[in-house]
């Protein structure tokens, strides 16, 4: 079977590529650094349904987007959280907080506000994950 992406995941932001058998994924919300983890797995909810071999290869991705965001977008805090109440498809979300951020010190996710990124923001992360993760990103 082959792996889809769910529509709400990919309606939400821009695929930045592949990492570890896994869909990294920027959000469209400017106002936080918000990348997206989607292991490519199906009829997988939670991380511990992963065989162990998957789960080594998320928990390495997930430190090494984590490193990318911390580097990048110099937060004060990283969130990491995989949520799933409204959309089952494993994902996990790697937030950088800021405490002079919108949301702060409540959580993103009911934040309502939000604004798009412009192409060339989206070019700029795109251009600094290939360049932070080289040809492990594909």
């Amino acid at each position: 079977m082959k792996f889809e992406l769910h529509p709400r995941l990919a309606a939400g932001g821009f695929e930045l590529g592949r990492l570890n058998g896994c869909r990294l994924l920027l959000k469209n919300n400017a106002l936080f650094p918000w990348l997206i983890i989607v292991p490519e797995v199906e009829n997988v909810d939670d991380l511990h349904e992963l065989s162990l071999t998957k789960y080594h290869s998320v928990m390495l991705a997930i430190r090494n987007v984590s490193e990318f965001v911390s580097q990048h977008f110099r937060p004060n805090k990283l969130n990491v959280g995989c949520i799933g109440n409204q959309v089952r498809q494993l994902h996990i979300h790697i937030v950088g907080r800021i405490s002079t951020d919108l949301a702060w010190p409540g959580t993103v996710w009911a934040f309502d506000g939000g604004k798009n990124y412009t192409e060339d923001e989206v070019a700029n992360i795109r251009t600094a994950t290939n360049a932070f993760f080289g040809s492990s990103l594909t």
